[in-house]
């Protein structure tokens, strides 16, 4: 009995060490923030971060309000055309499609739909809603208050200014932690 505790002994010590050690880097779980800063027009808007599928799916669904310096930044890792909908969205939204270095390609002011009907199916449902598309490859798409872009000035070709970069590496280690 003596020998098996001299033998478990050291191999208990070394599991107790590597719990206590801290993380690496690469092992440290990813923090993701929940919202970002963006100058919009020169005006900065606190953007909730869409940066995978299901959150994209989403997006501003349901709300009966947006701030007016709020919204949503929905990411993509691969720059593609990209279509946005109105689903159970009760209020106006305006949305613009951005390249990878923020220049707007597209701007859109979605209005609300007709709810879904009792039986209607969820795939008649989303097939009646209006595409409003990037029509080119963009990277990101912004969410904000119906009419709020008109009234800041936002136009196809002005940036919009963020750190591109980081929030690429962000959504792109936000994907690659959901395989």
């Amino acid at each position: 009995m003596t020998d098996l505790r001299i033998a478990i002994f050291p191999l208990l010590a070394a599991i107790a060490l590597a719990c206590t050690q801290s993380e690496s880097p690469s092992d440290a779980p990813l923090e993701v923030p929940k919202t970002l800063w963006v100058e919009i027009a020169g005006e900065p808007f606190e953007l909730e971060l869409a940066l995978d599928g299901a959150t994209r799916h989403l997006g501003l669904s349901g709300r009966l309000s947006i701030d007016p310096n709020g919204g949503m930044l929905f990411v993509s890792a691969v720059e593609r055309p990209q279509a946005m909908v109105m689903r159970d969205c009760p209020i106006p939204i305006d949305v613009a499609f951005l390249d990878s270095s923020g220049e707007v390609l597209a701007i859109h002011e979605m209005r609300p739909e007709l709810p879904r009907r009792p039986a209607e199916s969820q795939r008649e449902y989303e097939s009646r809603l209006r595409r409003y598309e990037s029509v080119v490859p963009a990277g990101f798409a912004i969410e904000t208050a119906g009419g709020r872009l008109d009234e800041i000035g936002l136009q196809v070709g002005d940036r919009v200014v963020f750190d591109i970069a980081r929030t690429l590496d962000l959504a792109r280690r936000v994907e690659g932690q959901q395989r």
